[in-house]
């Protein structure tokens, strides 16, 4: 196994602000950054010492990045099998492609966590209007239709609750899909969790999640959950991230139910935004913590500093957050450099750290930012 040391290059594949956020730690560090995205000037492009302008199934431009690159690793999991196939065999990716095939899949990443021994929601797989027919036979109503593939932030899914919503759901089995049970939870929850190619592990205090239409709102740390929960929580990701023999960063989605029963939602090999507050309240970022994983150096302290509320800046807040000076007072105000701004588009987070979180909930309602 290799260590990954300043000043060689780390190459990233994927340019936007989850690649921006760990080239910033990673330069901290003393490493140089190469990115490779279709859009010139990306967020990662922005701070990066190359930036490779090209698809990622572009061959040419994955041999590019190779040729500058002593590690490379992605921020994101569409990538092209036949590229990272080729990377595997030419350049050193030490997170390697077996954790990214299982989550790339829904239906596979379900078969993985389950043989692992975790709960998941009763599923089965739907490929046409008969086999759904069936499913909702067999699991009931409601019931959450999803894509495979290619679905995040709510896209690719359908919350079937009657019969009626069939015909609604059905425009999605142009794909393969997987249907779930509806898990009456109490929160949502995750845990983002470490190892680097020696086995060194480590996690990060549970997140407590909010959605507003299907896109992460808020993560709450300490999640407001029993002790006892937090821990066999922590324990189900450092299991899965064992049994993966992960390399790099997961992260971990989870229903909490109001028997204290866990299941796991989804999965990302990658940081991820409800771990975006341990940037200012952890001793150690998920993202310097995944530069060190992926370059084989020792793990850093994830013990939380301080209670923290991560909220997250969607297109339609971005010009009242610029002006906001009262945001700018309590929060730590990170924004991705996104040329576009859109509606429901990411284009940053606020930090606010606190005593107790509910007075960090209590001041972003109080600012009427992010008011419905």
């Amino acid at each position: 196994m290799k260590t990954i040391l300043p000043p060689q290059t780390i190459g990233i594949i994927g340019g936007g602000q989850l690649g921006r956020m760990m080239a910033i730690n990673a330069k901290q560090m003393g490493y140089r950054i190469a990115s490779l995205d279709p859009t010139p000037n990306c967020p990662l492009a922005q701070v990066a010492d190359h930036e490779i302008i090209g698809a990622y199934s572009d061959l040419k431009a994955i041999q590019e990045l190779a040729a500058v690159s002593d590690v490379i690793t992605y921020e994101f999991e569409n990538i092209s099998v036949e590229a990272l196939e080729w990377l595997m065999e030419n350049a050193y990716v030490p997170q390697g492609s077996h954790v990214l095939y299982a989550t790339k899949h829904r239906l596979r990443e379900k078969q993985t966590v389950e043989s692992f021994g975790v709960l998941v929601a009763p599923y089965v797989a739907v490929n046409s209007h008969s086999d759904l027919e069936k499913g909702l036979k067999q699991l009931g109503y409601p019931a959450v239709l999803k894509t495979c593939t290619g679905g995040y932030d709510g896209k690719g899914q359908s919350v079937i609750k009657i019969p009626d919503d069939i015909q609604d759901a059905i425009r999605l089995l142009q794909t393969d899909c997987v249907l779930e049970k509806w898990i009456p939870f109490l929160c949502e929850v995750s845990v983002i969790v470490h190892r680097s190619p020696s086995g060194e592990i480590s996690a990060y205090p549970v997140g407590e999640n909010i959605h507003r239409n299907q896109i992460l709102h808020e993560t709450i740390v300490p999640a407001r959950i029993p002790d006892s929960v937090s821990v066999k929580a922590l324990q189900i990701g450092k299991l899965i991230a064992e049994k993966f023999q992960l390399v790099g960063t997961l992260a971990i989605e989870m229903f909490v139910t109001e028997d204290e029963k866990i299941y796991v939602n989804e999965l990302a090999p990658r940081p991820h935004n409800s771990g975006h507050y341990t940037m200012e309240a952890c001793e150690t970022s998920q993202f310097e913590q995944h530069i060190r994983a992926v370059c084989n150096l020792p793990l850093g302290n994830t013990r939380l500093l301080s209670p923290v509320v991560m909220v997250n800046v969607l297109g339609e807040h971005y010009d009242a957050v610029i002006q906001a000076k009262d945001l700018w007072k309590i929060g730590k105000v990170h924004l991705y450099g996104k040329a576009d701004v859109k509606t429901g588009r990411k284009m940053g987070h606020v930090n606010i750290l606190c005593s107790h979180v509910d007075f960090a909930l209590d001041a972003i309602k109080n600012i009427k930012l992010w008011n419905q």
